[in-house]
C-alpha cells in the first residue's frame, strides 16, 4: 500500500470530457456551462466522477457530480454498467427513506455525448474517510478524531444501513431483484459466480476463491432471512460526512435485493481490511472502531433484528473483495503497471486474510 503506485483509473481526458458535458449541458440548460471541472483523487476503477459546476445565467452555481459508465474498451472491472438503474434507486431512496442522498438531476443514457450513458447529481459539501492512504493510518483526520467523534460517526453510520432496511418496501425495488431461482441470496452469490468466471475468462483461475465458494456452499444459512433492499457498498468511504454526521451516501451500483446481513458483513469486512492493512504496515491503527460486535449490537438495537450468521456474510464480503481486486490486478497488468505473477492467489492482497477465514481462525 506504500509503495505500490496507485493502479489508473481513467483512460478520459478530462478537459475533453468537460467540453463535450458543456456542449450536452446546453440541450439542458441553453446557455448552461461546466466550469472548474476536476477528477477527484478517489475516482474509483469502476464508474467515473466528475465533479464540476454549472454556470447559468441568472441562476445561482450549482455545485455537481457526475457519474459516467466506464469506458467499455478500457479494461472494465466490471462487465456491466447499469446507469438508469443506480439512478433509480437513488431516487427510490430518497423518496421511500430519511438518509441523505444527493438530488439526482438528470439521466443520460445516449453514450454519444461522453462515449457512456452518466447522470447528474448535486454536490454534497463535507468530507470521506479516504482509501488511499487509508482513513485507519495515522494522519488522516478520522484516525485523527477523538474516541467520541469516531464513537458518534460508527453509530450514525450503523443507522444509515437500519433506516435503509427498515424504511423502503423491498416490493418497492423489485427491479432490483437478480434474476434466477433460488432465494435472494443464493442468487446473488450465483450472480458473483458468474462474475468471477468473467474476471478469469483468458486468465489463469485463483484457487482459493474457488475454495472461497465451496466454502460458502458447505456453510449456507439455515434461513436467510427477509429480503430487503441492501445498498451494495457498505462502507464510511462512501460516506461524506459533515463533521461526524452523514451528509451524503454515495455509490449505490452494488444495490441488491438480499438479506441484511449482506450490508452488514460488508461493512465488517471492509474496515477489517483496512484495519488489517494497517497493522501489518506497522501502525496500530484504530482496533476499536467499527468492531464486528459493535456493528451487530447497534444494528439490533436500531432494529430489533439480531444479525445471524455473519461469519458466512464477513467472509462472503471478502471473497466478492478478492473477485474485484482479482480483476483490477488483471487490469493493472493490461495497461503495463504490473507483471503478473506465478500464482495468481498472489495478487488478492488479503490473502492471508481469506485464508485465515476458510481455516475458521480469523475472529
Amino acid at each position: 500500500m506504500t509503495t505500490a503506485p496507485r493502479p489508473r483509473t481513467t483512460t478520459r481526458d478530462p478537459e475533453a470530457l468537460t467540453r463535450r458535458l458543456t456542449a450536452w449541458l446546453g440541450t439542458r440548460l441553453p446557455g448552461a456551462r461546466a466550469v472548474g471541472a476536476t477528477v477527484p483523487d478517489s475516482n474509483g476503477m469502476s464508474s467515473e466522477t466528475l465533479l464540476f459546476d454549472i454556470d447559468h445565467p441568472g441562476a445561482p452555481v450549482r455545485s455537481c457530480a457526475l457519474r459516467l459508465a466506464a469506458d467499455p474498451t478500457a479494461y472494465t472491472v466490471f462487465p456491466r454498467y447499469d446507469m438508469a438503474r443506480q439512478y433509480r434507486t437513488m431516487r427510490l431512496v430518497a423518496e421511500r427513506t430519511d438518509l441523505p442522498v444527493p438530488r439526482t438531476l438528470w439521466l443520460e443514457e445516449d453514450p454519444a455525448h461522453l462515449g457512456a450513458p452518466f447522470f447528474v447529481m448535486e454536490r454534497a459539501a463535507g468530507r470521506v474517510p479516504p482509501d488511499v492512504m487509508p482513513y485507519t493510518y495515522e494522519g488522516s483526520w478520522l484516525h485523527a478524531a477523538t474516541d467520541a467523534e469516531r464513537e458518534h460517526l460508527e453509530a450514525a453510520s450503523v443507522s444509515v444501513l437500519a433506516r435503509l432496511h427498515d424504511q423502503v418496501p423491498s416490493g418497492a425495488a423489485d427491479f432490483l431483484a437478480t434474476p434466477g431461482p433460488g432465494t435472494a441470496l443464493h442468487r446473488h452469490v450465483e450472480a458473483q459466480h458468474a462474475y468471477y468466471a468473467w474476471v478469469v475468462q483468458g486468465r489463469p483461475r485463483s484457487p482459493l476463491i474457488e475454495r472461497g465458494f465451496r466454502w460458502l456452499a458447505d456453510h449456507w444459512p439455515s434461513d436467510p432471512g427477509e429480503t430487503v433492499l441492501t445498498w451494495g457498498d457498505a462502507r464510511i468511504g462512501n460516506i461524506v460526512y459533515d463533521g461526524f454526521t452523514p451528509a451524503a451516501v454515495l455509490d449505490w451500483e452494488m444495490a441488491a435485493l438480499g438479506p441484511r446481513e449482506l450490508d452488514l458483513g460488508w461493512m465488517v469486512y471492509l474496515h477489517r481490511f483496512f484495519q488489517d492493512l494497517t497493522v501489518a504496515s506497522g501502525q496500530r491503527g484504530l482496533p476499536g472502531f467499527l468492531r464486528r460486535d459493535d456493528i451487530e449490537g447497534r444494528y439490533a438495537r436500531l432494529t430489533g433484528h439480531a444479525p445471524r450468521d455473519m461469519e458466512f456474510h464477513a467472509l462472503y464480503a471478502a471473497l466478492r473483495h478478492a473477485i474485484v481486486m482479482l480483476r483490477v490486478a488483471y487490469r493493472r497488468i493490461h495497461f503495463g503497471e504490473a507483471a503478473a505473477p506465478d500464482e495468481p492467489d498472489a495478487l488478492v492482497l488479503h490473502r492471508d486474510t481469506l485464508e485465515a477465514m476458510l481455516a475458521g481462525r480469523y475472529w
